[in-house]
């Protein structure tokens, strides 16, 4: 992955975390199902956040794991 990728990657998973916890706090109304399970959806965005932030310093030369 480039450079580029790994930032736009990263983007879209920190914009997709603030919208998703937006649509968490929103108030919820007892007739309306939330068709969108978004709790799952925040922790897996964080983890891919995590990963490209991971990946990011990789491709700077830091050597991270063993």
């Amino acid at each position: 992955m480039t450079m580029t990728v790994t930032l736009a990657v990263l983007a879209a998973s920190l914009v997709s975390t603030g919208l998703l916890v937006w649509l968490e706090r929103r108030p919820s109304d007892p007739f309306r199902v939330r068709l969108i399970p978004t709790t799952p959806l925040i922790f897996l965005s964080i983890v891919v956040a995590v990963l490209m932030v991971v990946h990011l310093v990789n491709m700077m030369g830091v050597q991270t794991g063993r």
